[in-house]
């Protein structure tokens, strides 16, 4: 099978498992993990190569300049004489630095868009050393990328908007795997909302909690899950003391997927707030949803972004204007007082995943997108 570089810069976070899940998926190609860093152990079986392992001594100052120059040499090291079909790069700051590369091997480049590179301020890119190169060859790639994919409609807009081609701009859902996410049967649920995602001001976390407590005295036995961990961890805790929810709102830290997935089965809901922020992030689409749709559990999300992609309003689930608490605790406590809506969105959830967002198709679409760059026949 032919060989494809999946390239970004930290591999294996945690918090991006839809990288290693989309790769696992491929039949006619086999992934090759390419990055600077390792932040988790690789999908079992699968082959990764890091720059760490190039340098046993002074690695970090080797990578720092590696990151300013973009010189593609170390990673051609790390390659030895392979050639790979194709680089797929997983968020432009990583196509900016793949495509260096690419150039050198002369294989094409895929690069995928996933909310931040899309969304970010030019401002805010050039405040982090890690992101600077982004907006100063966002052009170069652009013009010199063979394809752009982008993770929602909403994220095209905002490529497009930055200067891509549209012939060569798309949008692909990653998807799911609904197979090993069956729906679940409504006498495993829980009186527990659910929220899963990074604690940055992004996600909107505060106005979940703030919601939380609007609704928390009409609803005395339910809990508020957070599963996450992020910079925003302690203002949260205390903003939930200063409600009154401080016993009800459980902080639980990041938790392996299995895991997320086995609590997202018991929740009443799935709430994702999300907020644009003062730098112009906004949620690309929220994998997470995709998910709790998978496993027949209602959603409640903010109408921004690519949420609304995901998340039927009035019919997979409910949607608030951004930073709105009242509005959430309106839509939450819906949800919690009926048990038959509960029942009937997230039974419409699961059909709308199978339907637009099932990773084997997905993926097996992505495949035939690499043929069309490589200029293979399937």
């Amino acid at each position: 099978m032919a060989e494809v570089v999946i390239f970004r810069h930290n591999l294996f976070r945690v918090s991006e498992t839809f990288i290693t899940e989309q790769a696992r998926f491929l039949r006619r190609h086999t992934p090759l993990y390419l990055g600077r860093l390792r932040y988790g152990p690789g999908p079992q079986g699968a082959e990764s190569l890091a720059l760490r392992d190039l340098w046993p001594h002074f690695a970090l100052p080797r990578i720092g300049w590696q990151m300013l120059t973009r010189d593609p040499s170390p990673y051609q090291r790390l390659l030895a004489g392979r050639r790979p079909a194709l680089i797929h790069a997983h968020f432009g700051v990583e196509g900016v630095y793949a495509l260096p590369l690419a150039r050198r091997l002369g294989v094409p480049l895929v690069t995928t868009f996933h909310g931040f590179d899309a969304t970010l301020s030019t401002a805010a890119l050039m405040l982090s050393p890690a992101w600077i190169n982004y907006p100063l060859f966002r052009g170069r790639l652009a013009r010199q990328g063979d394809l752009f994919l982008c993770a929602s409609a909403f994220i095209r807009e905002r490529v497009l908007a930055m200067g891509f081609p549209p012939e060569r701009t798309q949008v692909h859902y990653i998807g799911v795997d609904t197979q090993a996410i069956p729906p679940r049967d409504l006498v495993e649920e829980t009186p527990t909302i659910l929220h899963v995602a990074r604690l940055v001001e992004v996600k909107g976390a505060e106005y979940l909690i703030r919601a939380f407590a609007r609704l928390a005295p009409r609803h005395p036995g339910t809990h508020l899950d957070i599963i996450g961990d992020g910079p925003l961890r302690q203002s949260l805790q205390q903003l939930a003391g200063t409600l009154g929810v401080g016993e009800r709102v459980r902080f639980l830290g990041a938790l392996p997927h299995a895991e997320v997935l086995a609590r997202m089965r018991r929740a009443a809901m799935l709430v994702l707030p999300s907020v644009r922020t003062g730098s112009g992030r906004v949620e690309g689409l929220g994998m997470v949803v995709l998910e709790a749709a998978a496993a027949g559990v209602p959603v409640v999300g903010s109408r921004i972004g690519g949420i609304p992609e995901a998340v039927i309003d009035g019919q997979t689930g409910l949607l608030a204007p951004e930073r709105d608490a009242e509005a959430l605790a309106r839509h939450m406590d819906a949800l919690l007082s009926d048990r038959d809506l509960r029942q009937r969105m997230g039974a419409d959830a699961r059909s709308h995943v199978a339907r637009h967002f099932d990773i084997r198709h997905q993926t097996a679409a992505l495949e035939r997108l690499y043929d069309g760059v490589t200029g293979h026949a399937a």
